[in-house]
């Protein structure tokens, strides 16, 4: 019997929760501050369509699972293969949206579950740009019986979090980061993205090679059993986790884009965890503790954000790769291509 799909409704978290006060480190320059390209107009969002042409190259979150093939032809852009640090890039950020923004047929979709309206029955659900935020797919290990999903955590430091709920955490890399510094870790990610010059390059381009961004997929317990102590600097690599990774290529996410408002920032690589994992409230208010004791105000980032809706296939790029996180590749090298709708931009970070 079909599942029936329907809309719900999830407050947006309080900015005025309580937490604890933590120490920083001392103040000092920070070189990355304002980084975000914002005041540059091609770097805004565009209709993904006008008069019957694509305006901006492959999204995401994309549909990473095995098999799965877009409609944009992105074969002469692959995505980084190697682990990214070997490519030369470090994690500059780390946040998570509510729901999975990807979508992992059996793993995280539209049949999965949890606490919220509808007493953990399957739903999809809707978006209120006002009021609320948009809920992803979500992970099919929700039990309502089992306390470790329902217990309430007490949590210190994140924002608006519930036990039993699926989030994707997603941690930016980039080789224009501020990498092995005390001002590493950004908010907004774009500024640590973007926080070197003279790296990235629109013309030529070498977004996809110096740009990319980790996802993880978790159903989040009360069990101290799935407990990790340093959740901010990285997908878990354990076992089964960050064993089944799907790469691509794609863009920024976010619910201010959509199938019909597109992201300019693309093309960058991807890597999904193609499974959803269990972990421990304490692995994620340990990760929030760590985030309020960067240098660079993180606070806009210690609570979920919403979650784009799946990219549509005729926004999704073909150039998939199903292999798990040890298989070697060369990253692809500069090789002058410049996509259209590029070639005037002439711009350099």
């Amino acid at each position: 019997m079909a599942k029936q799909l329907m809309d719900i409704h999830i407050e947006a978290p309080s900015a005025t929760c309580a937490k604890p006060m933590l120490a920083k480190p001392p103040a000092g320059n920070n070189p990355c501050t304002g980084k975000k390209p914002s005041s540059t107009e091609y770097f805004d969002n565009v209709e993904c369509v006008k008069d019957g042409v694509k305006q901006a190259l492959e999204q995401a979150g994309a549909n990473v699972t095995v098999g799965y093939r877009g409609k944009i032809d992105a074969t002469s852009r692959n995505p980084i293969l190697t682990e990214y640090f070997e490519a030369g890039l470090c994690p500059v950020n780390v946040h998570w949206h509510l729901g999975a923004e990807h979508l992992s047929v059996g793993e995280y979709d539209t049949q999965g579950s949890g606490p919220a309206a509808g007493g953990g029955g399957h739903r999809r659900a809707g978006a209120d740009a006002k009021h609320g935020m948009r809920l992803g797919n979500r992970c099919h290990k929700y039990d309502s019986h089992d306390p470790k999903f329902t217990t309430p955590y007490k949590w210190k430091y994140c924002v608006g979090m519930v036990v039993g709920e699926t989030y994707e955490v997603h941690w930016p890399h980039s080789a224009a980061g501020a990498c092995a510094t005390i001002n590493q870790f950004q908010s907004p990610f774009y500024d640590g993205v973007f926080c070197r010059d003279n790296i990235l390059s629109l013309d030529p381009l070498n977004t996809y090679f110096k740009i990319g961004v980790q996802g993880q997929v978790f159903t989040i317990v009360n069990d101290e059993k799935y407990y990790y102590p340093d959740l901010m600097r990285g997908a878990i690599v354990d076992g089964e986790m960050w064993k089944h990774v799907t790469k691509y290529t794609g863009s920024t996410t976010g619910t201010s884009r959509s199938n019909k408002v597109c992201s300019k920032y693309t093309p960058i690589t991807w890597q999904v965890d193609r499974k959803c994992h269990l972990v421990s409230a304490s692995s994620f208010d340990k990760m929030c503790a760590d985030m309020a004791v960067q240098r660079d105000d993180m606070s806009m980032d210690l609570h979920a954000h919403g979650a784009r809706e799946l990219v549509a296939d005729e926004f999704a790029a073909n150039n998939q790769h199903f292999g798990g996180n040890r298989r070697r590749a060369v990253v692809p090298g500069e090789d002058g291509w410049t996509p259209q709708g590029y070639e005037s931009t002439n711009f350099h970070f």
